[in-house]
């Protein structure tokens, strides 16, 4: 419960902000929804460090706007902006936008998987007949993720030991929606999710990314590639475009923080030098500290339960005719 209230009240100054960011120059960022909300807010404090920031996202037109606002917001940077264009929702684009960027860089620093659906109408999939949330949050940042991993390994083998990452979205959901103690309610046949509502499976998602930053952490030692999950904060942003209701009105009025914040917490689990490599798999809370999970999430990752290992042999499977 402490951990739970300290995720709401009494948050610490962030100790990471674009105040103190320090240079990035040569480094390279993806950002998934890196032009709206907490990503570009992220974006922004990036390329005014002078890092090389591609924006990954389905809308062009979207990405060009936020281009030219983080631009003109730092007009003395040295940085470099890009659209990468993919579409989360649709497994077939992102082995092309990955093979894009491929052709244009030879090295990846930090992947922040930032997007992500909130609370979406009923009956809302993915271009594959997956609930939209489950597709888009979990199984295009987990193909993704793993398109790109050859790259982040090659980048870690030359870099700072600790400074290449990947960064996964939770959620304070991940304490409060979750159906289940495990996170995840998996089908006994497949692993798959069972489906349990737009909150429910909201939550779930979030679960989903908080065992690939656990699992893919255990390649750490091999391939020097750091993985934490983060909790970017309760903040107002374009994921409550769907929410409503009494509950939705007392959050929005009283309880959340500006995107910016959450830009903090992200950039605190890509760049904080406390991310060691033993703690890759970490759970990051705002605005940039090491929390802690539900027992029973943790269960679930440490193999009493097998929910995560189904859940990630679902994904797997879901995932491998695209990549």
């Amino acid at each position: 419960m402490g951990n739970l209230i300290s995720q709401f009240f009494f948050i610490p100054t962030p100790r990471l902000t674009e105040k103190n960011c320090p240079d990035q120059s040569g480094r390279v960022f993806i950002v998934t929804g890196g032009y709206a909300g907490v990503g570009l807010d992220l974006c922004k404090i990036l390329y005014a460090a002078n890092a090389t920031v591609y924006i990954a996202g389905r809308s062009s037109a979207k990405a060009q706007t936020a281009i030219a606002a983080i631009k003109a917001a730092s007009p003395a940077s040295a940085g470099t902006l890009a659209f990468l264009a993919l579409d989360l929702s649709d497994l077939s684009t992102i082995k092309p936008a990955v093979q894009s960027f491929a052709a244009q860089q030879q090295r990846l620093d930090v992947l922040v998987n930032n997007a992500g659906v909130m609370f979406p109408p009923a009956g809302s999939v993915d271009a594959h007949g997956h609930e939209l949330q489950m597709g888009t949050n979990c199984l295009g940042h987990y193909l993704l993720y793993q398109l790109l991993s050859p790259i982040l390994a090659r980048t870690a083998a030359t870099s700072v030991t600790g400074s290449v990452r990947v960064a996964w979205a939770g959620s304070i959901a991940v304490h409060l929606l979750t159906p289940g103690p495990s996170g995840i309610v998996v089908n006994d046949a497949d692993g798959s999710p069972v489906d349990k509502g737009a909150e429910a499976n909201y939550a779930q998602t979030k679960v989903g990314n908080v065992f690939f930053a656990r699992e893919f952490a255990k390649a750490t030692p091999q391939t020097g590639v750091v993985h934490a999950a983060f909790n970017p904060g309760n903040l107002r942003t374009e994921l409550q475009r769907h929410w409503t209701g009494v509950a939705a009105w007392v959050t929005d009025t009283f309880l959340v923080y500006p995107p910016v914040y959450g830009a903090y917490t992200e950039l605190w689990t890509v760049l904080a030098p406390e991310l060691t490599p033993d703690k890759s798999g970490a759970y990051v809370i705002p605005w940039g500290r090491i929390g802690s999970l539900p027992a029973g999430v943790e269960r679930a990752m440490e193999g009493e339960t097998g929910v995560a290992a189904r859940f990630l042999g679902w994904c797997e499977r879901e995932t491998e005719a695209f990549a």
